[in-house]
């Protein structure tokens, strides 16, 4: 199976208490669009990968506040044996 990259932005952080919080990730794009010739990396993922959400709820005490709104991060998919 080939492995696939995503490019997520941090849409919002929700956070519920000291221990918690909700991180919601939407794929990469900008509403004015992306030079014709292919400079901005994120126009060959928003092109390949228009649409995508992500909600993660948090409990893990080393991550919390560690995510910020507008941030981008890659996620990785490979498959688990």
């Amino acid at each position: 199976m080939a492995q696939m990259r995503a490019k997520m932005k941090v849409a919002t952080v929700t956070r519920h208490s000291e221990e918690s919080e909700t991180l919601k990730f939407h794929a990469v794009a900008k509403n004015e669009g992306y030079p014709s010739d292919g400079s901005d990396e994120n126009n060959t993922f928003a092109r390949f990968t228009p649409c995508a959400d992500l909600t993660m709820l948090v409990n893990n005490p080393a991550l919390i506040g560690k995510f910020t709104e507008g941030e981008e991060y890659y996620l990785d998919f490979v498959k688990a044996e």
